[in-house]
């Protein structure tokens, strides 16, 4: 039996699909705050139980009988919450006689205790000392951070804003991500290890050329010295410093083959929604 929790966010739903497609013949089960959010994959045959991060009682009840659990990290923005969630679903899992944990941690959580990794050094500290067989999945930002729908104004002004400072970011597809977890969860070689997950590098330079070459015109770079505010603004403050520039070859290896391209990427986020009119 494999269960997911937090299953009902992007992330989760991608590696339920994937699981419950596998002809492995596993029992999924997805522990989810309101199970009514998953009704579509229930009648696919993944069994649904509530498992709220903040009510240990359930997760005990949610994870019983699990030989896997992805430990999918917890929403939750306040750090000291966000801790404390996470520590209860270890101490749950323990309870719970679970085999094996996999957690969704982040890059840089094993040598720093500050800002997005708090919470992540935490919890692998607390898998660490809980006893529980476990493998670590430090993931990077996902690519649709910077691949959203700002791609399409961008080709509609044939221009696009560049406030990186020409440094590169390495972030990776959450489908990437969502099959390496699913990987990891149904072999046995994962168990034990830590996985520093990045895709390929990539620019701002090599974005506006993917983005011509995806449109068919062409999309100019337009260096900006000042980045977005608020959250965006952290993000892009991250990239100028450098610190989305680290890569690995873990996620290449877990997957058997190369992260998704950026310039598949771009053409994914720019193909026409399913169902949509074509030209007249």
């Amino acid at each position: 039996m494999i269960v997911v929790s937090a299953a009902s966010g992007a992330f989760g739903r991608l590696v339920l699909e994937r699981l419950s497609a596998r002809p492995g013949g596993e029992e999924i089960v997805a522990a989810v705050r309101d199970p009514g959010r998953l009704g579509d994959l229930a009648a696919r045959g993944v069994r649904v139980r509530r498992g709220d991060y903040d009510d240990p009682d359930t997760l005990r009840t949610a994870f019983a009988g699990a030989d896997r659990l992805l430990l999918i990290s917890s929403p939750e923005l306040d750090t000291a919450r966000r801790i404390g969630q996470h520590r209860a679903a270890v101490d749950a899992a323990r309870a719970a006689g679970v085999g094996a944990v996999v957690y969704t941690s982040f890059l840089g959580a094993d040598t720093g205790a500050d800002g997005l990794t708090a919470a992540h050094h935490a919890t692998e500290l607390a898998l660490a000392s809980s006893g529980l067989p476990h493998t670590l999945l430090r993931h990077p930002f996902y690519s649709e951070a910077f691949l959203g729908p700002a791609l399409h104004a961008a080709v509609a002004a044939g221009e696009l804003a560049d406030p990186t400072g020409g440094r590169g970011i390495n972030t990776a597809s959450r489908a990437d991500l969502a099959e390496a977890a699913v990987r990891v969860l149904t072999d046995n070689q994962h168990m034990g290890r830590a996985y520093d997950f990045t895709g390929t590098r990539w620019t701002y330079p090599d974005l506006a050329r993917a983005l011509s070459r995806a449109c068919g015109t062409p999309v100019a770079l337009l260096p900006q010295q000042d980045g977005p505010g608020g959250a965006l603004g952290w993000l892009y403050g991250q990239v100028r410093s450098g610190a989305l520039e680290r890569h690995t070859d873990d996620l290449r290896d877990v997957l058997g083959r190369p992260p998704t391209s950026l310039e598949a990427a771009v053409k994914a986020v720019l193909a026409p929604a399913p169902g949509a009119a074509g030209p007249a």
